[in-house]
């Protein structure tokens, strides 16, 4: 890795311009106040930029990697930065550049000349996009249109880290993750050219090969950085209704999903668990939430369940809030009515309760937090097998957990009060972690890392659960890619 000097910036200024590159302070050798934003990750520490280049276009990428392969520079792809296991962030070193999506919003249109920054194809049910392109605007873009992409989040990241990332949500259950939304891509490798590969016929089949993009999904941006994409895009839901379930025990949550399913069929979806722990901290964080709990006891664990159907009610048919009630009055006949309370209401005032777990738990106290998943009958196991070791062997902390019953992931979030004095160890979550970590691989065969890829924090989990075999492979992939160095994780 070698440390940028004044030519170099001089050299990316030349390929950016001035508002393409901002540089450190070189007066105190830290990062100036313009670079914080771009230093912090939104969890897991921060580090410290040399500069954060930001290129416009595929081309001004092409000539930024080639340059810093050329002279040994590390460069970070950063798209949104709203990822929570430090990958996008720079490390402690000051040697590193951060390599921005902020410009990257225009794709070229069928005539070379045209640039825009969204391109829809109603025929193909799709849409053209820049990399730096936020799914929000993506979607504000869509809707008058009557068409969505379909991955709902919390937060509001670049398209190009939710490819990198491959992305799930709240809606995996229906409509898959990015990877199954994504028709093609363009990326740029860091090599010596720079070299630009474009896989954007937005074709859905396509046999003749390799299909090559999926290299690049879900690889963090090591092996080379997407700069544009072509995106399915699906009907905007014309009906729903939502319910939030309590289940007769935790036992009962997997028979829900499996009656839900085989009633509701296509019409189902979203099927996400709520614990007590993480609903209260909602509460405490976001006052103006209402609890629909009656005399606000919250139940133990909840389940949040919807329904949807991309078409206008017609008169002949039955709406959603009548087959939700109907469909829910046959669970509870069932002779072992896995259902003990159900609560049907507003859409919009069940997911903003859901959306605000994320937020609420982060404030709760110090927080250590694990996206993982397992194969669905495993994930109640799993907590409930947490509900009873881990007080035993950490004590005094706190399971805040939420996630996707319907697709096996889980949000396994940990809470420890500020004030505790195991936080003043220094290998006291690092213990914690990897002891929660060896449980999901080695006892129940899931994945530390569930939707949001591989970063900094979780790198020595890949190094220690990954075939020795699987990274020499990936070394190899990687060397032919991109053989200069993009970001931090090492996946050989």
């Amino acid at each position: 890795m070698t440390s940028p000097t004044p030519q170099d910036l001089d050299a990316l200024i030349d390929i950016v311009g001035e508002k393409g590159l901002m540089q450190a302070d070189h007066g105190d050798g830290s990062g100036g106040d313009d670079l914080v934003p771009y230093e912090t990750c939104v969890r897991y520490g921060a580090g410290k930029a040399a500069f954060v280049v930001r290129p416009a276009n595929s081309q001004e990428t092409s000539r930024v990697l080639a340059y810093c392969y050329g002279r040994g520079i590390t460069l970070v792809p950063q798209s949104g930065n709203s990822g929570l296991v430090g990958a996008s962030t720079p490390d402690s070193s000051g040697m590193q550049g951060v390599l921005s999506f902020d410009r990257l919003l225009e794709t070229q249109g069928a005539d070379a000349s045209s640039h825009k920054q969204i391109i829809f194809d109603e025929e193909n049910r799709s849409v053209t996009v820049g990399a730096g392109v936020r799914l929000s605007d993506l979607n504000a873009f869509l809707e008058p249109k009557g068409y969505v992409f379909p991955i709902d989040l919390g937060a509001d990241p670049r398209i190009g880290g939710m490819i990198a990332t491959n992305t799930g949500g709240a809606r995996f259950l229906r409509y898959g993750d990015v990877r199954q939304n994504t028709l093609g891509v363009k990326v740029v490798l860091a090599d010596e050219t720079g070299t630009e590969l474009d896989f954007m016929s937005g074709l859905r089949k396509d046999n003749t090969g390799i299909d090559w993009k999926h290299l690049f999904i879900g690889t963090t941006g090591v092996l080379g950085v997407v700069t544009e994409a072509v995106l399915n895009v699906v009907r905007l839901p014309q009906q729903s209704t939502a319910a939030l379930l309590v289940p007769r025990d935790e036992a009962a949550v997997l028979k829900l999903l499996l009656e839900m399913e085989e009633r509701c069929d296509s019409n189902l979806t979203a099927f996400e668990g709520m614990s007590a722990e993480a609903i209260r901290a909602a509460f405490d964080h976001v006052p103006s939430l209402r609890n629909p709990f009656p005399g606000g006891d919250i139940p133990d664990y909840v389940l949040l369940v919807e329904l949807s159907r991309t078409w206008a009610k017609r008169d002949s048919e039955q709406s959603l809030d009548e087959l939700m009630e109907v469909v829910l009055a046959e669970i509870w006949e069932d002779e072992e009515a896995p259902l003990e309370n159900a609560f049907i209401g507003r859409p919009e005032e069940m997911w903003a309760l859901r959306h605000a777990l994320s937020e609420g738990v982060k404030h709760a106290g110090k927080l250590v937090a694990f996206d993982v998943s397992f194969r669905r009958g495993d994930l109640m196991k799993f907590r409930s097998f947490m509900a009873q070791e881990l007080p035993e062997k950490f004590p005094n902390v706190r399971i805040c957990d939420f996630g996707h019953v319907g697709d096996g992931g889980l949000h396994f979030n940990l809470s420890i009060p500020q004030d505790d004095p195991r936080l003043n160890d220094a290998a006291f979550i690092p213990s914690l972690r990897e002891w929660v970590v060896k449980m999901v691989v080695e006892q129940y065969n899931g994945s530390f890392s569930a939707e949001h890829a591989i970063g900094r924090s979780n790198q020595e989990f890949y190094d220690s659960y990954t075939p020795n075999k699987v990274k020499e492979l990936a070394a190899q992939i990687k060397d032919v890619l991109s053989p200069g160095d993009l970001g931090d994780v090492k996946l050989g």
